[in-house]
């Protein structure tokens, strides 16, 4: 009986420990589903929801409609319109011999078509013209690419292709918004150009800006209406860059209700696409386009009186140009010419052939190294780019420096003999004035108006030194960062250069005293035009140095302006107004020519920078800096003319008409002089009349 009753006890045990054990296991699994439901409820419920939603609904994105791009009289430059293209996609290698019957079959058909319902008063497509598009070859895209074969159908051709679908496999009708450039080019480099979305985020020459945003809208978080599509059209350069979120908009959406089998079982919901905001630039279109021709004039007239030069013989076949005002930084004319017509970049692509053809004149040479294109890398290793030495422009600084550092007074006198020797007796090396000329007695204003480079050389950069020693050459390059020489002009845009100092090398190779003489008269420097204009600028306003601005103000669709930019000043300097006083007189009295008449005093500089290219071969560029009205400066001018030989005969007649520009566009004394008739409604997209500029047939003698 005992081994029964403890038989029954330990049964009772076992089992109310297995039922313990059992509730609580339940209690724990139901205690995991109750927080596993709270899971799904309160954290991934959305997300499912959303992913339910995408199951549930086929969602097709429409892409924006880009901001339009106005000079500052609400001029177009570049605008978008929208309309509906004609795309294939490559569904086999039409290259193979047993696929081009097929392929001559498409092309018939779609030419065809386009004939018989293509807008008649617009020229129709070749056979030929609709094989390039084609581009079976993948010469101008990537096989998986769907190639652009026609922009603007007319509503027959896109009925008939709707129609008729089964019977051309691989093409397909797409809403898209096409990029209109101005046919003038006004200021094409800076305002940029279009690639595909797909190509910008290409390892390979696409753009980090463009990787770190497909990189932020993998996510399920990023908006619909903000992810970028792969055959979008994307700012690549220039201001089309610099505000590409500002204009590019958000996307519209198609949304359609489909079935497991992904049928269309109800009505599409339509979201629009909202319209990219529009800029509205500093620059205007007369200023520019006057500025682009008197840069082709110019280069045409140097080429034409070369035979008269003596000593280096003068072959520009580029020139560059930058008008700032000077107390905004607002730029009124950046030109790099020769130029080009953007919208060949129309599709996101161009071909080998047409790049082959721009190569040389579709990068801003006012903001970074751009190299006319010769025949041989032989030859165009013996030209200089687009950016050259100082010269004697920077001898106005030059003063100041010695001034600052109180090396001289403004009425200290040197004798100048026509040149400065130092170095070991019996080895001394001799910086001769041009021409060898002997200025006698000058003072320091007086060796600026005769560009003296044995002033320079024996009281500035010799004077540094003898102080100084090498410390000398870091005073120097802190004194020229501060008037933005060697550092970037802090544009924003894209590749800008900082420019190339050569005085650090050069006190390496050879001593700090060379290096300090020859950067005196500036020939260890070599800096954009842009760098050069803030420079003039810097000189004009006595000390601050502007940030360029290329934007008056930014307007949504409905023309309401959401940002405006104010003038924003880098830096400043405080040196004795006496110091300013001296460089001015000395400016004023600048032999120049081109300005004969002009109605305003105007303080100058010209340079003539000898440049070593290649091996043995030295040539002239022209350079000149000015701003007028001398005694209340408005406008600041910068103007490099590579191989254009004297500042003040290559560079000083660009920089006078575009002064003249102005003055007649906008008023040097704020009254505008002789603006440009329009012709047309400025909201429109026509233009103003103003005669297209020509291109530089003069320079073709030396070769392509």
């Amino acid at each position: 009986m005992d081994d029964q009753q403890k038989r029954e006890v330990a049964n009772r045990r076992n089992f109310s420990l297995r039922l313990n054990i059992f509730f609580f296991i339940s209690f724990v699994v139901f205690s995991v589903l109750i927080v596993r439901l709270a899971i799904l409820q309160f954290v991934e419920g959305p997300e499912l929801k959303a992913l339910a939603d995408r199951m549930g609904y086929k969602e097709v994105s429409i892409p924006p409609i880009r901001g339009s791009i106005y000079d500052s009289n609400m001029e177009p430059i570049a605008y978008s319109t929208s309309t509906q293209s004609l795309y294939f996609t490559l569904n086999k290698n039409y290259t193979k011999d047993e696929n081009k019957a097929e392929l001559n079959q498409i092309i018939a058909s779609l030419k065809k078509v386009f004939d018989k319902y293509g807008d008649p008063n617009v020229p129709q497509m070749t056979e030929e013209d609709i094989r390039y598009q084609m581009d079976v070859e993948s010469r101008l895209n990537y096989g998986y690419v769907p190639r652009r074969i026609k922009s603007g159908l007319t509503q027959k051709e896109i009925a008939y292709f709707m129609q008729h679908k089964e019977e051309f496999k691989g093409i397909d009708i797409v809403e898209e918004s096409i990029r209109n450039y101005d046919p003038d080019t006004v200021a094409v480099q800076l305002v940029g150009y279009l690639k595909k979305y797909k190509s910008a985020i290409n390892p390979e020459g696409g753009l980090d800006f463009y990787r770190k945003i497909e990189e932020d809208s993998s996510s399920l978080d990023a908006k619909s209406d903000e992810k970028y599509l792969q055959n979008e059209d994307v700012g690549f350069d220039g201001l089309e860059l610099l505000f590409q979120k500002e204009l590019r908009g958000k996307n519209g959406i198609k949304k359609f209700p489909v079935n497991n089998a992904g049928r269309i079982i109800g009505p599409m919901e339509l979201t629009k696409p909202v319209k990219g905001n529009n800029l509205v630039l500093t620059l205007n279109k007369n200023v520019q386009l006057k500025t682009e021709q008197a840069i082709m004039d110019g280069i045409k007239r140097i080429n034409e009186r070369a035979h008269l030069s003596r000593g280096f013989k003068p072959n520009p076949r580029a020139g560059y140009a930058v008008a700032m005002e000077v107390k905004t930084g607002n730029v009124v004319a950046m030109a790099s010419m020769p130029d080009y017509d953007p919208n060949i970049w129309r599709g996101g692509k161009i071909s080998t052939d047409d790049y082959n053809e721009i190569e040389s004149r579709y990068v801003n040479g006012t903001i970074r190294a751009v190299s006319q294109k010769y025949k041989s890398q032989k030859e165009q290793n013996r030209h200089p780019s687009s950016i050259v030495p100082l010269g004697s422009v920077v001898k106005p600084l030059t003063v100041l420096i010695g001034l600052q550092e109180q090396l001289f007074t403004s009425r200290t006198v040197f004798n100048d003999p026509g040149f400065f020797a130092y170095g070991a007796k019996g080895h001394e090396t001799r910086v001769r004035n041009a021409s060898n000329k002997a200025n006698g007695s000058i003072t320091a204003s007086r060796a600026i108006e005769k560009s003296s480079n044995a002033f320079m050389a024996k009281m500035v950069g010799n004077g540094l030194y003898m102080r100084d020693g090498n410390d000398g050459v870091e005073l120097w390059d802190k004194y020229m960062r501060e008037f933005g020489l060697g550092v970037t002009t802090e544009s924003g845009l894209l590749n800008e250069s900082a420019g190339t100092v050569d005085y650090f090398n050069e006190m390496k190779k050879a001593s700090a005293q060379s290096a300090l003489i020859f950067a005196s008269f500036g020939q260890q420097g070599r800096y954009t035009t842009l760098q050069l204009a803030q420079y003039v600028t810097m000189l004009a306003n006595h000390g601050k140095r502007m940030k360029p601005q290329f934007v008056k103000e930014i307007r949504d669709a409905d023309n309401k302006v959401v940002q405006t930019f104010k003038p924003e000043i880098l830096n400043e300097v405080n040196f004795n107004d006496s110091y300013w006083k001296t460089i001015e007189a000395g400016m004023s009295k600048v032999s120049v020519q081109g300005f004969e008449g002009f109605p305003y005093s105007f303080n100058r500089k010209t340079g003539t920078s000898q440049q070593d290219v290649g091996t043995s071969v030295k040539v002239e560029n022209a350079v000149f800096i000015a701003y007028a009205p001398a005694e209340d400066p408005v406008l600041a001018v910068a103007v490099v003319v590579p191989e254009g030989g004297y500042g003040g005969q290559g560079a000083a007649p660009i920089a006078r008409q575009i002064f003249d520009a102005y003055d007649a566009e906008v008023g040097l004394n704020g009254v505008p002089k002789n603006p440009t008739k329009k012709t047309t409604d400025t909201t429109t997209n026509g233009t103003t009349g103003t005669a297209k500029k020509g291109t530089n047939d003069s320079t073709s003698n030396t070769g392509q």
